[in-house]
């Protein structure tokens, strides 16, 4: 596997840490998730087995293996040190200042191995008025203008899904395969920082840059599209689908498919600004279509028309999606104390030569914390009696 030897000591919480460092494990490198003694405040979000643990946790430690450890202890430091001397990478997602408290920044872990690499995602980033704030997904979100333009307009709405959290992991992830492919040239290590803010400006940069230059202030508009038309989720006579009608060839034969070839020559739908401006025209007939049709006539037909279209699933329906089966986009996995297999997804990314594979499930709470402290030079004795000092 492409990352096989590389090992990596996850210090992450919630999702932006613990999520990168599955992708890592996800194509071979040795993560080795760190918790509090007693488990993360992660571990116990939405809980879904009989130990607490959530599917939130589950998720984001698949490949790893799992040690409690308390780094503000003297013994905890030294354990650290021991930690860091035969690691790569070091991943926390925790303001600066809390890293130098636990000895996690970068001036610290080099002081220990000269070429190590960390990656450390923040709410903020390292500098600057807000370095030492903290903050979740949706902070980010509020701040990018993300939740400003999400929902109809009644009240600003946060996205369900925490894709600034789940970004900042993917950048994180990036930036660490980065870091490592520059130090097989140099030598040296660095410092990866990423924050939710950067993430948030990153996704959101496209209607940035029409706000700076424009001066076009969107507002809400639900599932409609900015860009272009008929764009929006739309009901059926059993359901809704989401339908993207974007470009010329799309709309010529949107237009064939909803027999009204008439709109072609229509002037204020000559392109997708002008349709999109005009949404009202293209979407009455598309829900007159949409409303007489059951969602599986809606599908076909689109579909063969070569229309991008979507059924909006449920939970439910997600998980037994037949394409997701056949790809066999989740791994099933026991887990102690649930009443049936845990569904894991698979890695997002799939090489062809050296692919990546979810192999194992999260860890329960301090699983491999002995065999890892005796890897580390600890006897049997010293071990035990660092777990009566709630160390480990």
């Amino acid at each position: 596997m492409v990352l096989e030897g590389i090992r990596v000591l996850d210090f992450g919480r919630y999702i932006a840490g613990p999520f990168c460092g599955a992708l890592l494990a996800d194509m071979g490198a040795e993560v080795i998730r760190i918790e509090k003694i007693d488990g993360g405040e992660d571990r116990f979000v939405a809980p879904v087995a009989a130990d607490g643990s959530g599917g939130m946790f589950m998720a984001a430690n698949r490949n790893k293996k799992g040690m409690t450890l308390n780094p503000m202890k003297p013994e905890g430091r030294e354990i650290v040190k021991k930690l860091v001397a035969g690691a790569d990478l070091v991943i926390a997602n925790m303001p600066l200042s809390a890293l130098k408290q636990m000895g996690l920044d970068y001036e610290s872990l080099k002081a220990t191995k000269e070429d190590i690499i960390l990656v450390m995602m923040s709410a903020f980033g390292a500098g600057g008025p807000y370095a030492d704030r903290v903050g979740f997904d949706t902070v980010a979100q509020a701040m990018s203008g993300a939740m400003f333009l999400t929902g109809d307009g009644d009240k600003p709405v946060r996205d369900t899904v925490l894709f600034e959290d789940y970004g900042t992991s993917m950048f994180a992830a990036y930036g660490a395969m980065c870091a490592l492919f520059e130090r097989q040239k140099s030598g040296q290590g660095q410092c990866v920082d990423c924050s939710l803010q950067l993430t948030g400006v990153n996704l959101m940069n496209n209607l940035l840059i029409e706000e700076k230059l424009t001066g076009k202030s969107r507002q809400p508009q639900g599932n409609r599209s900015f860009y272009a038309a008929p764009a929006d989720t739309y009901k059926t006579a059993d359901g809704w689908v989401v339908i993207s009608v974007v470009g010329n060839p799309i709309f010529k034969r949107w237009t064939t498919l909803v027999d009204r070839p008439d709109l072609l020559e229509h002037p204020s739908l000559q392109d997708d600004t002008a349709r999109a401006e005009s949404v009202d025209i293209v979407d009455a007939v598309m829900i007159d279509w949409c409303l007489c049709r059951t969602n599986a006539q809606v599908l076909e037909e689109l579909d063969k028309a070569r229309i991008p279209c979507g059924p909006v699933y449920n939970l439910s329906e997600t998980l037994n999606d037949p394409q997701a089966i056949d790809q066999g986009m989740f791994s099933e996995f026991s887990y102690p104390g649930t009443k049936c297999p845990v569904p894991v997804a698979d890695t997002p990314v799939r090489l062809s030569r050296t692919p990546g594979s979810i192999r194992t499930p999260a860890p329960t709470l301090g699983q491999d914390t002995d065999e890892i402290m005796t890897n580390l030079g600890y006897d049997q004795d010293t071990i035990n009696r660092l777990h009566e000092m709630r160390v480990i």
